[in-house]
């Protein structure tokens, strides 16, 4: 008989807000993308935690960044994400979502990590947290460096696909199977499996949830002691300057 497994979403879902755009100042402190870029990613995550963010605007947001890798090194971005892991991402996990995973994994059902978020991103954060996988979005490597082309875009349809794709070779009954999501973009991916969970739902997958009779959690215990981060004067301007298109992506999520 083939067995069960557990699917977490990433963003908004095990941790509180965007994965990748958490680490765009990282990034930034590395030279990998200019004031200007760093700008954009401050807009993305506006839009992100104002629950503005469309399947459109995913797939467009994922695509950018996919094109900011081109000629980087996949050795270097490994080396952001470690330096990252303790004072970026690890502040942001929720305790509630890991105590599930660790459930799942008593009755012997695997955990996995699911995301938009590129493969070599979500790879260390799955082995830090402890589950026994990550899927994610996967960018062509030649001779070492990102192309900036898109192999594997784990978002909206193509989420729902890759985890298809893990359960057939691993052999896992979807049908019996879990999956936990925040957002509406995210259908296909709950609709691929037996038992889907709205977590911290947007207004549209509160909606779907309560129609179909989907569990609603609510996910806002930190795992792990926030750290403060001090910001340089010249990023201090972003969110500042980006005070009244929070305000705006608010009235417009309402």
């Amino acid at each position: 008989m083939e067995g069960r497994a557990a699917f977490f979403d990433l963003d908004r879902t095990l941790i509180r807000r965007s994965s990748a755009l958490a680490l765009a100042g990282s990034f930034q402190q590395r030279g990998i993308i200019g004031r200007k870029q760093l700008a954009k990613a401050a807009a993305w995550q506006v839009l992100f935690a104002a629950r503005g963010a469309g399947a459109e605007t995913v797939r467009k947001a994922a695509e950018d960044g996919l094109m900011l890798l081109k000629g980087l090194e996949v050795e270097e971005l490994q080396a952001l994400v470690a330096g990252a892991m303790e004072p970026v991402l690890k502040p942001l996990v929720y305790r509630e979502p890991l105590d599930l995973a660790r459930h799942h994994q008593e009755r012997g059902e695997p955990a996995y990590i699911v995301s938009a978020t590129l493969q070599e991103i979500i790879d260390p954060l799955a082995v830090e947290l402890g589950f026994d996988g990550a899927v994610g979005s996967l960018c062509e490597i030649v001779d070492g460096r990102y192309t900036g082309r898109s192999l594997r875009a784990c978002h909206g349809a193509g989420k729902a696909d890759a985890v298809r794709e893990l359960a057939a070779v691993e052999g896992f009954d979807l049908a019996r199977s879990t999956a936990y999501s925040d957002s509406h973009t995210d259908l296909p991916f709950l609709e691929a499996v037996g038992n889907p969970v709205a977590v911290n739902p947007d207004r549209e997958l509160q909606r779907i949830a309560r129609e179909r009779g989907w569990p609603v959690l609510a996910f806002s215990d930190p795992l792990y002691p926030v750290v403060r981060r001090r910001f340089r004067p010249a990023l201090l301007g972003v969110p500042l300057a980006l005070g009244a298109a929070v305000w705006a992506a608010r009235r417009r999520a309402a």
